[in-house]
């Protein structure tokens, strides 16, 4: 008998990332002074050598670009952190990217409510 897993292996370890960033956020690396970031998701190449996270800010205290470039200057400290908690033979590179897909959202809700009351 053959054991299917769930679901492919680069989306087991996009979570396990996505999981983990969130921990190294709580425990190594302050980014309260950028805003509230969450990260929304994780895609990673087939390879698991490069992966693009995915962050959304709330309560920013900066403009978008600025956070994305401060962001990105910690790449190697996040990098170090997740070297340590994930076991492969690779630690991935990492890229961070503000996920549009809420921004786009709340713009659909926008019309949405604006299509219901009638107005225009």
């Amino acid at each position: 008998m053959t054991y299917k897993k769930p679901y492919k292996r680069t989306e087991r370890v996009s979570l396990l990332i996505q999981q983990i960033l969130g921990e190294i956020t709580t425990k190594h690396i302050d980014l309260s002074h950028l805003g509230f970031i969450t990260f929304t998701r994780v895609d990673i190449s087939p390879d698991l050598r490069h992966s693009k996270v995915y962050y959304s800010v709330i309560n920013k205290k900066f403009p978008e670009d600025f956070i994305n470039l401060e962001l990105n200057k910690l790449t190697k400290s996040f990098r170090k952190y997740l070297g340590q908690e994930i076991r492969l033979k690779n630690t991935p590179d990492i890229t961070f990217y503000q996920d549009e897909a809420i921004k786009h959202e709340a713009y659909m809700q926008f019309l949405m409510k604006d299509l219901k009351t009638g107005k225009s």
